[in-house]
């Protein structure tokens, strides 16, 4: 069977395109269209992440291209109009970097991506060094795992271990990656143990029962150090 990946580490990519503040905002531009990126980490010394230019913080020069704000205006978009002047990375990233580590969750690192709005991370250790890079399609490779791979460790990790005296009486299969449990289960107390601990198979997109003498249930949706410089 193979490994589960289960942190960031597993994932992340290790090969980082990153930039130093002083990197010029045409040379951003150029860097992100030639690595196919939508954000570049900033560093400072061997490798300290201090920050992130985005596409949205270079976007900010179009958006304020012909207009004169007025003092409300730049009041209230302050840091837009700012950043719209800007001519280096140190002048448009936003800082503190958001940032994850290689031993946080997928789960941590996927809930921190929605929260924030970010296609990726930056992923650093203890003391801010860069580490790698992990993106939102990084985090849907675990969806790639077999349905065989899948089904032997629900059988191994939940089936073995949760119906110990009754595994026999139970099978495993799994389609596309939603798992069914099919059978007889003698405690059916046991059933949202059984969903929550396949739930927390990493892969596994949904896990449905079909018992003797019972319609198909189904229980739910799922709920689911190397850097280079331009």
């Amino acid at each position: 069977m193979e490994h589960t990946p289960c942190t960031v580490s597993d994932v992340m990519t290790q090969t980082v395109v990153a930039i130093g503040q002083e990197a010029r905002f045409k040379e951003i531009v150029e860097t992100m269209e030639q690595w196919k990126v939508s954000a570049l980490p900033v560093l400072v010394g061997e490798g300290r992440v201090v920050g992130v230019v985005s596409e949205a913080d270079l976007l900010l020069k179009e958006e304020f291209r012909e207009a004169n704000p007025d003092r409300m205006e730049q009041l209230r978009r302050s840091d837009g109009v700012r950043k719209a002047g800007a001519l280096t990375a140190g002048e448009l990233m936003t800082t503190p970097a958001l940032t994850v580590h290689a031993g946080d969750s997928l789960a941590q690192a996927a809930r921190t991506m929605a929260c924030k709005s970010v296609k990726r991370l930056p992923v650093v250790d203890s003391g801010g060094m860069l580490q790698g890079i992990v993106s939102r399609s990084d985090l849907l490779k675990v969806f790639l795992r077999s349905d065989e791979d899948l089904a032997a460790e629900v059988r191994a990790e939940v089936v073995g271990r949760l119906f110990a005296g009754s595994a026999e009486e139970m099978s495993v299969s799994v389609t596309d990656g939603v798992v069914t449990l099919s059978g007889r289960i003698r405690n059916k107390s046991l059933l949202s143990v059984a969903a929550r601990l396949v739930r927390a198979v990493e892969g596994v997109v949904d896990v449905t029962f079909d018992l003797e003498g019972a319609e198909p249930e189904r229980t739910g949706p799922v709920v689911g150090r190397h850097f280079e410089h331009p």
